[in-house]
């Protein structure tokens, strides 16, 4: 009887181990930093301008270049001049087949004197990829 005592015993002790605490639910798909950080996520748009010959390659923002148009446009609406918004974004957007950018912000003023046909194409395309609409731009001028 002894020995029976003992089976329930110890039947009865592994029934009641918890569970260790550091076991969790992890959701499928869960991403880490490095796939985060090697994720392909800057999508790009090749736009047609045939006032200069060829094609243009639009690409969307990183959160940095974004914020740093963001604070391009308030310092400008600040001094006054919020001219060139269509080239500035532009400049900021239009890349080579390696993915980086074709004008500096100094050239702003040089590519807002190209075609504005050419520019507001390529600014609608910079637009949509970056999801900056014409009333963004207003709220910024605005501010």
């Amino acid at each position: 009887m002894a020995a029976r005592k003992k089976t329930r015993a110890a039947a009865g002790a592994a029934a009641v181990v918890p569970a260790p605490a550091a076991v969790a639910s992890v959701p499928a798909g869960l991403l880490d930093r490095s796939a985060i950080l090697a994720a392909p996520d800057l999508a790009h748009e090749d736009v047609p301008v045939p006032e200069w010959g060829g094609v243009v390659r639009i690409a969307a923002f990183s959160a940095a270049a974004r914020d740093s148009f963001e604070l391009w446009a308030r310092d400008a609406h600040q001094k006054g001049s919020f001219v060139n918004v269509r080239a500035a974004l532009v400049a900021r957007c239009a890349v080579d087949a390696a993915g980086k950018r074709l004008f500096s912000d100094s050239e702003v003023e040089v590519l807002g004197a190209k075609s504005a046909a050419a520019l507001d194409r390529l600014f609608e395309v910079a637009g949509r990829l970056n999801r900056v609409t014409e009333g963004d731009i207003e709220d910024l001028e605005k501010n």
